[in-house]
C-alpha cells in the first residue's frame, strides 16, 4: 500500500515513521511519502496562501501549488484522494477498514483558514473529518487517519486479530487489559484472567466491554 501526503509542514511526520508503520514501512508492506507542496509553487518567494476574496480574517491555500503537485505525486490518477477537512464525514472504523483497502491513498493537509475550493475540484478530492473540532492544520488528522486505517493492512500488526478486538470493532468499548504482575499495589488482576479456562474469559470479557460502553458510550449499544 502507497500513501502520499500533500502538507506544508513535513517535519510533522517524523512520530508517523516510528513503532509499527515504521517497521510495516521497513518491511515494505507500506510506503509513505511526505511531500512539501511548498516545493511546487510558482512563487519565487515560496507562497502557497493569500487573503480570501470577499474578505475575512487570515489566509487560504491557493490553488496552483496544491493542483502541481498532486499531479506530479499522481499523474496516472491512481490514487483515492482524500482532503482532511471538518466538513467531510467522520472517521469510523468502517471508513478506516475501507480505506485499507486501497491501494494507494493521497491525503492533502490544509491549513490557515483553508483550501482554494477550485484545487479540490479540479483534483477531485473526497473530504475526511476525524471529529467535531478545528485544527491548526491537516496534518495530525492525516497522521490519525493513516495511522487508524494502517492496522487493518495485513502484516502491518504482530497479530492479525489484535485490529478486530480493540475498541469498535464489534460496536463496544474494548474489556479492561492486564499483564503482570498479578498483584500491584494492593490491585489483583481478576481471578477469571488467571484461570487458564477460555470460555469463561471469552464471557466475562464481553460483559465488561458490555458494561464499559454502556456506562461510558451508551449511544453505541443503541445503534
Amino acid at each position: 500500500m502507497t500513501i502520499d501526503i500533500l502538507t506544508l509542514f513535513p517535519e510533522m511526520f517524523a512520530p508517523l515513521r516510528s513503532s509499527i508503520i515504521g517497521r510495516a514501512e521497513s518491511a515494505g508492506i507500506v510506503e509513505i511519502g511526505i511531500h512539501n507542496i511548498r516545493d511546487y509553487t510558482s512563487d519565487k518567494h515560496g507562497k502557497c496562501d493569500d487573503v480570501p476574496y470577499g474578505g475575512g480574517a487570515g489566509m487560504v491555500m491557493t490553488p496552483q501549488p496544491i493542483v502541481d503537485c498532486v499531479r506530479a505525486v499522481d499523474p496516472d490518477r491512481r490514487a483515492r484522494r482524500i482532503f482532511m477537512s471538518p466538513r467531510g464525514r467522520k472517521l469510523t472504523v468502517d471508513i478506516a477498514k475501507e480505506l485499507a483497502s486501497e491501494k494507494s491513498l493521497l491525503l492533502l493537509c490544509g491549513h490557515y483558514e483553508g483550501v482554494d475550493e477550485r484545487a479540490l475540484e479540479i483534483c477531485g478530492f473526497e473530504e475526511l473529518s476525524i471529529g467535531d473540532y478545528i485544527l491548526t492544520g491537516g496534518e495530525l488528522a492525516a497522521m490519525v487517519v493513516a495511522d487508524s486505517l494502517l492496522r487493518f493492512v495485513p502484516g502491518v500488526l504482530g497479530s492479525e486479530i489484535s485490529a478486530e478486538t480493540e475498541s469498535f470493532s464489534d460496536g463496544r468499548l474494548e474489556y479492561p487489559q492486564y499483564t503482570r504482575p498479578a498483584v500491584y499495589e494492593g490491585l489483583a488482576v481478576p481471578e477469571v484472567l488467571l484461570s487458564g479456562h477460555h470460555a469463561n474469559i471469552d464471557k466475562w470479557r464481553m460483559l465488561k466491554s458490555d458494561e464499559l460502553t454502556a456506562a461510558v458510550r451508551p449511544d453505541l449499544l443503541e445503534k
